[in-house]
């Protein structure tokens, strides 16, 4: 039996998958890492912790493959996106890593969004201007860190600097760079305007390669710490969001894949880039000839997390002897569509798509004597899928009605809230049983840069058994009216979000 790897670099873990040569799996590893924050928005993380955790977990399922009889064929890499790590000129770090949450870069944002470079460079990059994007990051740490920034000799991601580590080579998969705001579509080289805005030059940046390159010659060091034979093949992959669309096999501009785990993401492949007028959804590169679509959101399940620790009842807990998240579900359950007339925005963490606006905060709307706790709980739950119908609607305006929805994250294991999303997108859910689809899509990845298929068109025999919800017509009549109320009374409260934002700053610090 011959053997991949498929890893999976994400905000809070590293998780590692073995797979046969027919991308079946055989086991897993997973280990954690603290992300770093403040009330000042930071979000950082040690790199150490990172690359020791992504060690343990390639180490940890490479152990499980009999190489005796079989071989590794390769091992590639999801990551996730936006991450920032400063380095001397040894590379060797003088930061923390700076990940996509953090939002320290809000100034440096909202000036760039407000003059023409800023559009210009939208246009040309398909990156929304939002602290999260390395460009403003960049234009934070040179105005607010200048002796910092002038130190720095080289500006990597997570990815970046993993296989720095590993093969001693500086590079960056495209679809990585490209979600910089520094990588222009059309050339899928650096652009020139963006790294003048930013104040680096290029020689500063990894080099640009396809997804499907392949690293070899593992550093003496890297190899006994993984494990791996010294010639094993590291496939460069994509960041973790377009590998989750090929790992559900949404490939397609028909195809719309939607994640919701700790945060959430709507997305859909084009076969050309496609940029939106009214700048709320990303387009960035992930390969060759292969564009994504779609809109980030902060909040998703972290949000369900908080609401389930504040709301649900400890004793009801403790009686009904179950977990709370199981409590909870139950009990959305026996709450009709709507919550009673409560609604709920999800802001807790700022927002990206589709308000590009960090200083955005979370509000129940429609609070009165009638409303408990369980209707606290549906409210919540419904927010967060509003929100995300909100950036689905966009996505189908720019690129057509869907065939078909595949969503994927931790909330599938909620079937209430399977059937929720289904009921409040009006259009039938899929859902595959298994939930890795950042590893598997980075295998199939592996599998095209080897030439053991010809394009990244998933097989189904490699997603498994997927579960169909349809949509009550019931409940999408209910949601059909609070839905768009939704929407105008995020308008409304947009206005007061920076004046709410400085108050909590001042009475925090």
């Amino acid at each position: 039996m011959n053997y991949l790897i498929g890893v999976d670099v994400g905000t809070s873990s590293t998780k590692a998958v073995l797979y046969d040569q027919d991308a079946q799996v055989i086991t897993q590893a997973n280990y954690g890492y603290e992300l770093h924050r403040n009330a000042a928005g930071m979000a950082e993380q040690e790199p150490e912790e990172v690359i020791n955790a992504t060690e343990q977990a390639i180490h940890d399922v490479t152990t499980a493959a009999d190489l005796s009889t079989g071989k590794l064929l390769a091992v590639s890499i999801s990551s996730a996106n936006q991450s920032l790590l400063l380095l001397d000129k040894n590379k060797k770090p003088l930061s923390r890593l700076i990940t996509w949450a953090d939002s320290r870069a809000q100034r440096a944002a909202d000036n760039l969004k407000m003059m023409t470079e800023g559009q210009q460079l939208y246009m040309k990059t398909g990156v929304p201007v939002h602290p999260m994007s390395t460009l403003t990051k960049l234009l934070w740490l040179r105005e607010d860190e200048p002796d910092l920034f002038n130190r720095t000799a080289y500006f990597a991601d997570i990815k970046a600097y993993l296989f720095y580590r590993l093969f001693n080579e500086f590079k960056v998969d495209m679809s990585i760079a490209s979600s910089t705001g520094l990588m222009n579509l059309k050339t899928c080289d650096w652009d020139d305007q963006a790294l003048r805005v930013a104040g680096i030059t290029k020689d500063q940046l990894p080099e640009i390669v396809d997804g499907t390159t392949q690293a070899t010659g593992l550093v003496p060091e890297a190899q006994e710490k993984l494990g791996v034979p010294a010639n094993t093949p590291f496939v460069y992959g994509a960041y973790d969001g377009a590998l989750s669309n090929i790992g559900v096999g949404a490939t397609k501009q028909n195809t719309v894949a939607i994640t919701i785990g700790t945060s959430a993401a709507v997305r859909v492949v084009t076969d050309h880039p496609v940029i939106d007028p009214e700048r709320r959804l990303f387009c960035y590169a992930i390969n060759k000839g292969l564009w994504v679509v779609g809109g980030p959101l902060n909040n998703g399940g972290d949000v369900y997390e908080w609401a389930v620790k504040h709301l649900v009842d400890s004793s009801a807990v403790k009686n009904e002897q179950v977990d709370p998240y199981t409590l909870a579900n139950h009990v959305i359950e026996g709450v009709p569509a709507g919550a009673h007339g409560l609604l709920f925005h999800p802001f807790l963490g700022g927002e990206r798509a589709p308000l590009w606006n960090a200083k955005a905060r979370g509000s129940f709307f429609g609070l009165s004597h009638i409303h408990t706790r369980a209707d606290m709980l549906r409210a919540v739950m419904e927010g967060i899928s509003m929100n995300i119908a909100t950036v689905f609607q966009a996505v189908r305006a720019l690129v057509g009605e869907p065939a078909s929805v595949t969503a994927t994250g931790g909330f599938a294991r909620s079937k209430v809230w399977r059937q929720m999303l289904a009921d409040i997108l009006n259009c039938p859910v899929n859902v595959p049983d298994s939930f890795e689809s950042g590893c598997l899509g980075s295998v199939v990845m592996a599998m095209q840069s080897l030439g053991m298929i010809d394009s990244l068109d998933t097989p189904q025999k490699f997603i498994g058994k997927v579960s169909s919800y349809q949509p009550d017509p019931a409940a999408v009549k209910v949601y059909q009216r609070y839905t768009p109320l939704f929407q105008q009374i995020e308008d409304m409260l947009a206005p007061a979000y920076s004046e709410i934002a400085k108050l909590q700053e001042r009475q925090n610090n």
